[in-house]
Parts: C-alpha cells; sequence; structure tokens
C-alpha cells in the first residue's frame, strides 16, 4: 500500500492550491478525483471573480491572501493566468441596498479593505452608460479582480507537480479507511492508500465522501448558469454586481446577479435563481439567456448589441448560512474539512489552500483560530453574514 502524509479528495479549486501549499513545504500528498484531470468538476464553471470584499472575517482574511497570490504568480511563477485588478463594483438603486452598502463598509475597513461608497457620478465613471435613473451610487474595491480559474488551475496544478504533489485522475473514493478513531488512509475502486491526514475537498460530492467517515455535512449543490460573451473593446473595468431581485413571469425570478469584462475583452456574466435549483443538473436551459439578458440591458443598455458565444450551468456546494465548512471534526482524528464553498471557492481556495496546510503542520495562527471557529462544522449555522 502507498503511503502519505496527506490524501486530498478532489482536484479542484481548493483542493489544488491545498496541494501545492503542503508539497512546497515538503507534505507528501497524493489528490485524488473521479475526474479525467484537474478542474473538471466545477471550478471549469466559475467566473473568475476574486474579492476579499466579503461581509465575515473568515472569508475576508482567506480572501485578501488569495489575492495576493493572484497579484503575485506571474512575477512568482511565471505562469499567466489572465490576472486583473480592477476591482468590484456593487451598485444601489434603492435606499435599501444603499444604507446596507455602507453599514457594510464600516465593518470591511475595520479589517483593512480598500473599499468606499460613491455617487453616481464616480459609478458613471466606473460603467460607462449605465442606466442613471434612479441610481443612488455603489461601493468600489479596487483591489479585488479576476482571472481565468481554468489558466490558473493548471498553473496550479503544474506547480504543484513540480513541487512533490501527486495526482490520480479517474479515481473514485469509495472508503475512509479508520483505525483506533483516526483515519488511516482511503480505497480507491482501484486500490488504497494509507495516510495521517484526509482532506474532503470534493465540491459537490462533499456530502458523498463525508457519509464514507460517517460525518454528516450540510452542504447541498444548487444550480447556477453563466455565459460569455464575444470579445470587444475594454469599456468596462470592475465586476458590475447588481443585487436587486428581479421578477420575470415568463423566464423566471432571480436574485443578483453580476458580470465583468476579462482580459480578453470577452463579457461574462451569472445569476442567482430564486427559489434555488436544488440538485446536480449541469444541464444549460433555454430560459437563462433571455433571463439575464433583459437584466444586463437593462441596467447597460450598450450591451444590447453584444453577440454571446455560449452559456454553461454548474454547481455551487451551498451550506445553510452561504459560508464553507472548514477544519478538524469531533471523533476522527485526521479527517479535515474543506468544503461548502457556496460558489467561492475560486476566490477562497489559494487562501484556504495555506491554512489545511497550517492545520495538518499544526503551525496556527491567532487569525487561523478565529476563521476555524467561524467556519466550524458544529457552528450555528442560523446567522449569516450582511451580505450573503
Amino acid at each position: 500500500m502507498e503511503s502519505y502524509d496527506v490524501i486530498i479528495i478532489g482536484a479542484g479549486s481548493v483542493g489544488v492550491p491545498a496541494a501545492l501549499a503542503l508539497a512546497e513545504n515538503g507534505i507528501k500528498t497524493l489528490v485524488l478525483d473521479s475526474l479525467p484531470s484537474v478542474s473538471q468538476g466545477d471550478n471549469k464553471h466559475a467566473i473568475g471573480g476574486i474579492r476579499a470584499t466579503h461581509t465575515q472575517r473568515a472569508k475576508i482574511w482567506l480572501c485578501q491572501r488569495s489575492i495576493e497570490i493572484f497579484s503575485s504568480w506571474k512575477e512568482k511563477y511565471g505562469d499567466d493566468i489572465g490576472w486583473l485588478q480592477n476591482g468590484y463594483c456593487f451598485v444601489a438603486y434603492n435606499q435599501e441596498h444603499e444604507d446596507l452598502y455602507k453599514k457594510n463598509i464600516i465593518f470591511q475597513k475595520s479589517f483593512g479593505l480598500n473599499i468606499e461608497y460613491y455617487g453616481p457620478e464616480k459609478i458613471k465613471e466606473l460603467i460607462p452608460g449605465i442606466n442613471e435613473d434612479e441610481l443612488l451610487g455603489g461601493t468600489f474595491s479596487p483591489d479585488d479582480g479576476n482571472a481565468s480559474p481554468l489558466l490558473f488551475a493548471n498553473a496550479c496544478y503544474r506547480q504543484a507537480k513540480t513541487a512533490g504533489a501527486e495526482f490520480r485522475f479517474n479515481e473514485k473514493v469509495v472508503k475512509i479507511l479508520t483505525e483506533n478513531g483516526n483515519v488511516s488512509g482511503v480505497q480507491t475502486e482501484r486500490t488504497s492508500y494509507s495516510a495521517t491526514f484526509v482532506i474532503n475537498a470534493a465540491g459537490a460530492q462533499a456530502k458523498e465522501i463525508a457519509k464514507l467517515a460517517n460525518i454528516d455535512v450540510p452542504v447541498n449543490p444548487t444550480s447556477h448558469e453563466a455565459g460569455i460573451s464575444e470579445p470587444v473593446k475594454h469599456f468596462i473595468k470592475p465586476m458590475v454586481v447588481d443585487i436587486r431581485p428581479g421578477k420575470d413571469a415568463k423566464f423566471g425570478d432571480s436574485n443578483n446577479y453580476y458580470f465583468y469584462q476579462n482580459n480578453e475583452g470577452q463579457i461574462i456574466f451569472c445569476l442567482t435563481p430564486n427559489p434555488p435549483f436544488y440538485g446536480t443538473d449541469r444541464k444549460e436551459t433555454s430560459k437563462y439567456l433571455p433571463q439575464i439578458a433583459k437584466r444586463m440591458i437593462t441596467l447597460l443598455p450598450r450591451l444590447k448589441n453584444l453577440k454571446i458565444r455560449r452559456t454553461w450551468r454548474g454547481l455551487y456546494p451551498d451550506t445553510p448560512d452561504g459560508a464553507p465548512i472548514v477544519g478538524k471534526v469531533k471523533n476522527l482524528g485526521g479527517y479535515i474539512n474543506a468544503v461548502g464553498m457556496c460558489g467561492q471557492g475560486y476566490m477562497l481556495g489559494p487562501g484556504l489552500g495555506e491554512l489545511i496546510y497550517r492545520i495538518v503542520n499544526n503551525s496556527l495562527t491567532p487569525n487561523d483560530g478565529i476563521i476555524l471557529e467561524e467556519l466550524s462544522l458544529y457552528r450555528d449555522f442560523g446567522q449569516e453574514e450582511m451580505l450573503k
């Protein structure tokens, strides 16, 4: 039986950065995935946004570190991952949202985030051609950005392999092995491996993997659709986020939607359906494009002639309160959750990967303790962050 220090289940937005962090620090690491190659679950469905401007300490700290990793990646490793540090802009068209943003900023600035609330003139400058009717203003956080999920995943994979991490694909985990109250390894459809630590980073399959260890995690996937346009001349810099609910009797209601222009000039967009679509259906629908097109054109009329190349559908591994579940569990030593990213695994992954190394290495910082308390499996899931 081959032996490792750590086995990671899942070669996606969390598993691959974790493998890099572990391998670069001399931890013998194996990553197992049931799919044929890296990032073939839902990481490839991510649209690429990366922000630290959350309203929960744990996510702020993790994403602050992620942004440092994304922004320095090319200099450190030489890979072009399409990183653009163009910020995020949350627009406000009613008093409720303006008040919410201004309240959030007080909390966000207390953690050193670079974010301000601006009136309509600044927002019109940031988003040329935005609908001015009833526009009150919005927030802008210039340190946030975006990068290509596939470019980053493959760059991270190559660097992890260079550092010594091993990857096995088309290999489904069917059993988590235990001995005397601790994990001792995993069994796959092919063979068995021994390890001191097993990391559940299985994304939408996290609940099924946890059950192999007799652990219940409240992670239930929901389907979200996204799309991408042809490349056009750059005219938008920030990710634009509109949290107003949308009513559409013909194509379906929705909550927030968001879009940005990537480094190649393409507009990438996504929408949150209301009610949520629970399950693992990844087949795109015919109603998504007319549903989001109406909302995007109303906000930014100049998009009306944009040609769309394709749409797709991916899964958010959601938790009841919209926050991840990270850390050790009771009654089973060596098992670590890194699950329930709620569609934010791409932006959380690099910072979370380093945290996983510190858990394994028993070198937690004081901030790590706070993060793990907030993201514990045993927390009160009835409390949501101010802007979920």
